[in-house]
C-alpha cells in the first residue's frame, strides 16, 4: 500500500475498454471507494505508443510504455491488452508477486487458465475475471457464486456480439454473409480480421471459461467442439425463417451422460437452428444472451450488451472494487473449483440432431442414391426434401436427422463429398 494507504491501480492497455475504465474510476471514484471502503489511486497506465490518440480525460502523466515497472508498483493489476503476448508474461509477473489482477481476456484464461490459478494459489494471489465473458451481462459471478448451491445442467448461450449482428442482418434483412460482414465491419461491430469472432474462437474460449464454472471441471479451449459462420448464406436463413426458426451462433456446455454411464462435458460452439420457444431466438443486434438451466432453480437467462468499451468497462470495475476491497480487508478472489473433474466428451462423440444442405446435380434417382448413403453411416433420417436452385441444372437436397453424433456425421460428409451427384456442401446445422 501506499503510505495514504490507498489500493494503488495499474492498467495495462488504454483502448477502448482501458479508456473507459479511466473515465468511470474518475467519474465515479466516490461511489467506488465507499462500495470497496478504501481509497483508490491509478497509479500508471502502460501503453505500447505514448503518442497514439487518447481522449483528454487519460492523464497522459500517468501513461508509460514500463508495464513491467506498472505491475511492480500496483496493488492491483487490470490487465486490458487481449491477446496471449505480453499479457500472459505480465499476468504472471504479477501473480507471482501475490497481486491481484483483473482481466477480460478470455484467450488467456482459456489457454493458460491451469497456470495462472496455481500461480494465485501458490501465491496467495487473486484473479478476477467478470469482463470475459459477455462483457457487462454478470454471467461469470452468477455461474461463480449466485449458483454455487445448486447443480447445473446446461449453459446455452450468444457470446459474441459480431456473429449475432451478421446472423440478424441476414435473417431480417436477407443480406449475404459477405454484406453483413461487410456492413459490421464499417459500424466497428467486427475487426478488419474478424477470423476470431466468425470462425467461432472467441465464443470458443468463453465457452471453455462458461463449462469450467458451470461444472466445477477444468474445460480448454481445446476441448470445445467449434464451428464458424462464414459457410453460411442467405438461403439458409430463408429456409430457417419457413421453418420458423432463425439460424444462431450457440456456444453450449451441458451435462452428459457417458458411454460409463457417468457424468461428462459436451462443450459445442455452431451455427445452430432455433426456435421461438427459446429465448434466444429473439435476441438480435449485436446482443449477448446466456441461458442456465439448473436443478433448483430451474431455466435463468442473462441478457445484455456483450462487447463495447463502456459495458465491459463495467464489469472490469466490479471487480475492482471487490479486489480493493479484499486487497484492504482481507480476503481473495474465489479459486478455481475443479473438485467434479468431469471428463469431456471427445469432439467427434458430440451429439445433436443434424440440418445438412446440399447442391447436387438435378438428376432422376439423385435423392434415393443421398438417402441411401445415408442411411448407409447408421443415421437416421427425420426429413429429406428436395428443391430447385437458380441453376436449372442443380437442385438442393435437405437432409435432417435423428440425434446423431459428430463422428458419424464427418464420416458422411466425406463420402458424400466424392459422390459424383454431388456439387457442394452448402451448409451443416446443428438443430
Amino acid at each position: 500500500m501506499t503510505s495514504n494507504n490507498c489500493v494503488r491501480i495499474g492498467l495495462l492497455g488504454c483502448g477502448t475498454v482501458g479508456s473507459q475504465v479511466v473515465r468511470l474510476l474518475q467519474q465515479s471514484r466516490c461511489d467506488y471507494e465507499a462500495r470497496s471502503a478504501t481509497c483508490l489511486t491509478l497509479q500508471g497506465i502502460a501503453v505500447s505508443r505514448l503518442d497514439a490518440q487518447r481522449p483528454a480525460w487519460v492523464d497522459t502523466s500517468l501513461l508509460t510504455t514500463d508495464a513491467n515497472k506498472v505491475v511492480d508498483e500496483a496493488d492491483v493489476v487490470i490487465e486490458l491488452i487481449g491477446g496471449i503476448d505480453p499479457a500472459h508474461e505480465l499476468v504472471v509477473r504479477a501473480l507471482t508477486q501475490g497481486k491481484t489482477v483483473v482481466t477480460g481476456n478470455k484467450a488467456l484464461l482459456a489457454s493458460h487458465g491451469k497456470e495462472l490459478f496455481e500461480l494465485c494459489a501458490n501465491h496467495n494471489a487473486s484473479l478476477y475475471y467478470e469482463a470475459a465473458v459477455a462483457g457487462a451481462v454478470p454471467v461469470v459471478y452468477g455461474l461463480r457464486e449466485s449458483l454455487t448451491g445448486d447443480r447445473i445442467n446446461c449453459v446455452q448461450g450468444i457470446v459474441n456480439g459480431t456473429t449475432n449482428y451478421i446472423l440478424d442482418k441476414m435473417d431480417t434483412q436477407g443480406w449475404s454473409y459477405e454484406k453483413a460482414l461487410s456492413v459490421a465491419q464499417e459500424l466497428g461491430f467486427a475487426e478488419a480480421d474478424p477470423t476470431a469472432d466468425v470462425d467461432g474462437l472467441d465464443a470458443g474460449a468463453k465457452c471453455a471459461l462458461l463449462a469450467s464454472l458451470a461444472f466445477h471441471s477444468r474445460v480448454t479451449m481445446e476441448d470445445v467442439s467449434i464451428q464458424g459462420i462464414s459457410h453460411l448464406s442467405a438461403k439458409d436463413m430463408k429456409d430457417a425463417k419457413d421453418a420458423g426458426c432463425t439460424i444462431k451462433l450457440i456456444a453450449e456446455a451441458k451435462r452428459i451422460r457417458g458411454a460409463d454411464g457417468k457424468d461428462a462435458i459436451s462443450a459445442v460452439v455452431a451455427p445452430m437452428l432455433i426456435g421461438p420457444d427459446n429465448p434466444l431466438f429473439s435476441v438480435g443486434g449485436a446482443f449477448n444472451a446466456i441461458l442456465i438451466d439448473s436443478d433448483a432453480a430451474g431455466r435463468l437467462m442473462f441478457y445484455g450488451q456483450g462487447a463495447g468499451g463502456a459495458p465491459t468497462a463495467s464489469a472490469v470495475l466490479s471487480d475492482v472494487v471487490a479486489a480493493a476491497f479484499h486487497c484492504k480487508h482481507g480476503g481473495h478472489a474465489p479459486r478455481e473449483s475443479t473438485y467434479a473433474s468431469l471428463p469431456i466428451v471427445d469432439k467427434e462423440h458430440a451429439q445433436a440432431a443434424f440440418r445438412i444442405r446440399l447442391s447436387v446435380h438435378d438428376e432422376i434417382g439423385v435423392l434415393h442414391r443421398i438417402a441411401g448413403i445415408v442411411a448407409q453411416h447408421g443415421i437416421s433420417i427425420s426429413g429429406l426434401q428436395q428443391s430447385g436452385s437458380e441453376d436449372e441444372n442443380r437442385a438442393h437436397v435437405v437432409v435432417t436427422t435423428h440425434v446423431t453424433t459428430q463422428g458419424q456425421i464427418d464420416t458422411l460428409l466425406n463420402e458424400l463429398r466424392s459422390t459424383p451427384e454431388l456439387c457442394t456442401v452448402a451448409s451443416v446445422i446443428r438443430q
